[in-house]
């Protein structure tokens, strides 16, 4: 093969990925409300790809970069492909919009139009119009003395076309443009009186309701014309960390320039007025291939608020799934003592992250716990963690945080946090110059008996307890001494001038992780051509890294049996003859995100598993402290090593990818397995406990 046939795109098998979103929303097997739910995300994951890969793809070609990458695109190929296809999803995902409004009815609500109302109800939203909406409405003209307003990324406004009264001496019927922002602190759905004896819910969107009333901000003009648009910018931060003398600082203005950044698309509704067409265009400097019409609503992300309040809608959605608090720790009040006795296992949503805030709290509170540190890559609005760690700090004892404030889209909300905890006494420190922390792990340090033992967990998620209901995730906890050796030099690496340690247990990333991988799929190469038991298990998010999918070719030829569970983008070509035969692809997409990265290696008949915050990718293997950390508890190996098979054999969510670039649904098995939920909706946690007892 040609060394570009040897790969899959990473930005089109994200398109892929996307695809497969949307293929959620389309099942009718998907309760109605849980299918806008996916619409939306869609619409959110779009925004972040165009925003970022788009982008980049754009910065390349301005900076004349012509070179193919090593799947064969060159980045003026690749984007012309990239659009047509998003382009062509974005359609599709409109198509499904309408038919989902059109089944949303049949149950009883509406999204209606103003015309569909009747006079009562007209008269209602005409009220909330001029007591809410309108005083906080901001008209803004755009001629030769007012010029055309900054537009930030990812917002909604009206683009609006005036004709002055012709009967004017001054204006003479003169054409004139505007441009109002749809105010986001508002609802983009505002709920309608309903008709009288009807049971009916029904809604209007804020856009409509300005449209009807949009005549009251320009008085004595003729509106012409006025159409919903919405710019979506380059959002990357471009940061010179080795030349800024305060990181937080520096990445504040950064923050302040993405608002300016250069748009990288423009969405219109469809017929918009030619003037306000042309007038956007030239304003914003965006090419027909950088405009996407659409026929509906922009930014269908307002459906997963909308899906979430709808009321007496419960039949509409996934049945309530309660996070079970880990047996392990209820037996005991104190969870140290648990973790002295053995390693735990914390698998989310179906377990409660409330383990690990307990685990923190407890370290807070504890007189003989001198000093805690963790990593914090995602945190959530009003953390426990947060306030344990400051509380902890507050006492005396030593806090130091590792903060990454380059965590994409979450920088603000993260400078936020390291402030609140400096004021409250933490060591904050925001990780190595040029590398991002990704890494998810806290240390406790406790004096007993007269010496210091360690307390650690490890995670594949980030310490965020809302995404941590919506998100596979894995967390061990432990207090192994090698494993806790490797946790102090970790975090003296990352706030310190440590030398590089001589692990015990873990491999860290950036320098140390990827030659562990590459030495455990050599083991398993070894063992194949000795005829031993040789096979390699990974979930992860994605995979991209050149150099790792031509190490798995090669474990292939080796004769090495490999099953990737890869929920993203994959650029791995699986089942071609003589490359990759002895490689199977699926991705799980459904209610949860499958977010845990765990690998498994025979070992030659001795299995060895491990949990990662690192997918296989190149900025994850080399640009950023990332923590590959082994199992040594045989019954929670075990475990993990059932969930892994519980995945492969998933036959009603997974997709397989094939050869060409493609995924197809698992097909096949006498009962349907879905892996999320095992057998008879019985929650995944509970069936892999049970084979785990089992095997004893």
């Amino acid at each position: 093969m040609t060394v570009s046939k040897k790969y899959i795109n990473r930005d089109l098998s994200w398109i892929e990925f996307n695809r497969r979103v949307l293929e959620e929303a389309e099942d009718p097997t998907t309760p109605l409300l849980e299918r806008l739910q996916f619409l939306s995300i869609v619409s959110s994951n779009l925004d972040e790809f165009m925003s970022v890969r788009v982008a980049g793809l754009k910065d390349q070609l301005k900076a004349g970069f012509l070179k193919a990458d090593f799947t064969g695109y060159t980045p003026h190929g690749l984007l012309k492909r990239v659009l047509k296809r998003t382009n062509q999803m974005v359609r599709k995902q409109y198509k499904d919009y309408r038919e989902l409004m059109r089944s949303l009815a049949r149950e009883g609500t509406v999204i209606a139009a103003w015309e569909d109302l009747s006079p009562e109800q007209m008269e209602v939203m005409t009220d909330y119009f001029q007591k809410i909406v309108y005083p906080v409405l901001t008209p803004m003209a755009v001629d030769s003395s007012r010029p055309f307003p900054l537009l930030h990324s990812k917002e909604l406004y009206l683009a609006v076309v005036l004709k002055a009264d012709p009967t004017d001496e001054k204006l003479k019927g003169q054409t004139f443009s505007a441009i109002v922002q749809v105010p986001s602190i508002l609802l983009r759905t505002a709920g309608v009186p309903g008709r009288r004896n009807s049971r009916r819910a029904t809604f209007l969107l804020l856009e409509d309701l300005i449209k009807q009333h949009i005549g009251q901000l320009f008085s004595g003009y003729t509106i012409e014309g006025a159409h919903a648009f919405r710019v979506t910018r380059n959002s990357d931060l471009a940061l010179n960390e080795e030349g800024a003398e305060d990181l937080l600082q520096e990445i504040e203005k950064e923050l302040r320039r993405r608002r300016r950044g250069f748009p990288v698309r423009l969405e219109v509704e469809t017929g918009m007025h030619p003037d306000a067409l042309d007038l956007l265009k030239d304003e914003l400097e965006v090419t027909e291939d950088d405009i996407f019409e659409i026929e509906g609503p922009l930014d269908l992300t307002f459906l997963s608020k909308f899906a979430s309040s709808l009321p007496n809608s419960e039949h509409l959605r996934y049945p309530p799934i309660d996070p079970v608090y880990p047996v392990e720790f209820e037996e005991e009040d104190q969870m140290m003592a648990v973790i002295r006795e053995r390693d735990v296992l914390v698998y989310h949503p179906y377990e409660s992250f409330e383990a690990v805030n307990d685990f923190i709290y407890e370290a807070a509170v504890d007189p003989d716990v001198m000093a805690i540190k963790m990593t914090l890559y995602r945190v959530n609005v009003n953390s426990a963690l947060v306030k344990a760690l400051a509380q902890a700090a507050e006492s005396g004892k030593q806090v130091t945080v590792v903060v990454e404030l380059k965590a994409r889209f979450d920088e603000e909300r993260n400078i936020a946090w390291a402030r609140q905890l400096e004021r409250a006494g933490c060591h904050v420190v925001y990780g190595l110059v040029g590398l991002k922390t990704h890494a998810k792990i806290t240390l406790v340090v406790r004096r007993e008996e007269g010496s210091l033992r360690r307390y650690v967990h490890v995670g594949t998620g980030n310490y965020n307890e809302n995404t941590a209901k919506v998100y596979t995730d894995a967390g061990l906890f432990t207090c192994h001494p090698d494993i806790g050796t490797d946790a102090s030099a970790l975090f003296n690496e990352m706030t310190g001038y440590s030398t590089p340690h001589n692990w015990r247990a873990f491999a860290v990333a950036p320098v140390g992780l990827k030659p562990k991988l590459f030495d455990l799929i050599d083991r398993e190469i070894g063992f194949a051509k000795a005829g031993k038991p040789a096979r390699i298990v990974a979930k992860l998010n994605s995979l991209s890294n050149q150099s790792m999918i031509d190490k798995l070719y090669e474990a292939s030829q080796a004769g090495v049996s490999i099953q990737l569970i890869i929920r993203g983008v994959c650029c791995l070509r699986p089942g071609v003859l003589g490359l990759s035969e002895n490689v199977r692809v699926v991705s799980i997409v459904d209610r949860f995100l499958e977010h845990s990265r765990i690998m498994a290696f025979s070992g030659g008949g001795e299995e060895e598993v491990y949990i990662s915050s690192a997918d296989w990718m190149t900025r994850n293997l080399s640009r950023r402290v990332e923590l590959l950390c082994p199992v040594y508890d045989p019954s929670i190996r075990q475990m993990l090593l059932n969930l892994l098979q519980m995945n492969l054999l998933d036959n009603v969510k997974a997709r397989e990818l094939a050869s060409g670039g493609g995924y197809s649904r698992v097909a096949g098995g006498e009962e349907p397995l879905r892996s999320q939920f095992g057998a008879s909706d019985i929650p995944l946690w509970k069936t892999v406990a049970i084979a785990a007892e089992e095997q004893g």
